[in-house]
């Protein structure tokens, strides 16, 4: 059994939706195996820019089986108007597979998200307000809704009735919010359970049997490292286990036969939200302001804009130990053609310690001096470079450097937006 495991190796906002799109024909499965619609994957193919949050890349291929793991959260509102835009487009969604064990996004979710996060105040997380959050919390409570129960009206029934004595108290004692009827959810999510009750699947049964027979699947990860729940920068991290780890969990598929892990970087780096980010970069500078520009850099999900920073090596080596990289695939190597020189941060400096990798404590991370290298720019155009050897000499030094410090080679460079412009330099689905 073999199979590949895409993750963002940074804070998120890489480029995972292009690469899992470039990629995905080399597969007869792409699974999402957690998150929720607080990911966004831009893909630009064949004239179309499509933004998807739930449904898989690969939903272009219609070769390719796009399933949805019981690691992810589902509001159904959202996943059917993803589903009727791609429809509208031309993408047909009926090979669409989703867990009967994933969680429900419920409305009331929503409410508590928005309310906490007010309620923080200038503490806040700087979450998409999408419910994610509390709809895990009620997974790890054990109160969670799944999508099976839409199966099942009764059973559908009593849980949300049960959820309700606890939330309408929050709700309204709390935060002085409405409150909801059992009757009223129960109501809406009719329509929802018609919509979805053809798609949904014993996911990781069908994944395990389909392995046996030699079927190539690729798990395809949210957000990125640095936000994973164990392994980011807690506490401004999504709800998720988004490193390789994740994978196996929220599928149902044993590590065993995750063989690949490609983790995705851009060749600066991003972040949305609140947090820690030692090379940021001042929206007031020069170089912040091209990179921002240049880069498009605007979330898919939230519209927000994004932080601009050098390219972080303690991050990338550490996300190659956490999720066991054995490839890299970087981003927006384009952008940095409209810079004379390129800054990478090689290591952090904290109360006179060097460290080489992320520090094990919080305030280390938040307070870290990044020290950098500075290698020259090529000033030129490289989007339509095709092989490694097109590349200027500056910009194939600077790829060497990356591989050098993070230990793991690059196998996938993004010089464009499109499919089309990309160099493969040893990327197989088989890993030949």
């Amino acid at each position: 059994m073999s199979a590949t495991v895409l993750v963002g190796a940074q804070w998120g906002d890489e480029g995972k939706g292009k690469v899992t799109d470039l990629i995905a024909s080399d597969f007869d499965y792409v699974v999402r195996f957690q998150g929720g619609n607080n990911a966004g994957h831009t893909i630009v193919a064949n004239g179309h820019k499509l933004a998807l949050h739930l449904i898989p890349s690969s939903i272009m291929y219609p070769e390719v089986t796009p399933a949805i793991g019981n690691g992810c959260v589902i509001d159904p509102r959202v996943l059917i108007e993803e589903m009727d835009m791609l429809e509208r487009e031309g993408f047909s969604t009926d090979r669409l597979l989703i867990s009967g064990n994933a969680h429900l996004i419920m409305p009331y979710h929503l409410d508590l998200d928005g309310a906490q996060e007010h309620h923080l105040g200038t503490n806040e997380i700087g979450t998409t307000k999408r419910g994610i959050g509390p709809a895990y919390q009620d997974k790890a409570a054990r109160s969670g809704i799944r999508v099976q129960d839409l199966l099942d009206a009764h059973i559908f029934e009593l849980k949300v009735e049960t959820a309700l004595r606890e939330k309408n108290t929050i709700l309204s004692k709390v935060f002085g919010l409405s409150t909801y009827t059992t009757a009223q959810i129960c109501e809406n999510f009719k329509a929802f359970a018609a919509r979805i009750r053809p798609h949904i699947a014993d996911v990781g049964q069908l994944l395990n049997s389909e392995l046996r027979a030699g079927k190539h699947v690729l798990f395809e990860g949210a957000q990125g490292t640095l936000l994973d729940l164990d392994h980011g920068t807690y506490p401004f991290v999504t709800s998720s286990s988004c490193t390789a780890g994740g994978a196996a969990t929220g599928s149902g598929v044993g590590p065993g036969a995750l063989k690949r892990v490609l983790g995705v970087v851009k060749a600066y780096i991003t972040r949305v939200g609140s947090g820690p980010f030692p090379t940021e970069l001042s929206t007031d500078s020069a170089i912040g302001t091209a990179l921002s520009k240049v880069g498009g850099e605007i979330g898919t999900t939230t519209g927000r804009l994004r932080r601009c920073g050098w390219y972080d090596a303690v991050i990338a080596r550490y996300s190659a130990e956490v999720n066991g990289l054995t490839d890299l695939c970087i981003t927006k190597l384009d952008v940095l053609s409209v810079l004379d020189t390129i800054k990478i941060c090689v290591a952090y400096e904290y109360e006179g310690q060097r460290f080489s990798t992320v520090p094990g404590q919080q305030s280390a991370f938040h307070h870290a001096t990044p020290v950098y290298e500075e290698l020259p720019g090529w000033r030129c155009d490289i989007t339509n470079c095709r092989s490694f050897d097109e590349l200027p000499q500056a910009a194939q030094a600077y790829i060497y450097r990356l591989e050098e410090l993070a230990g793991v080679p690059v196998s996938i460079i993004a010089v464009g937006p499109s499919r089309e412009q990309t160099i493969i330099r040893g990327w197989s689905a088989n890993g030949s």
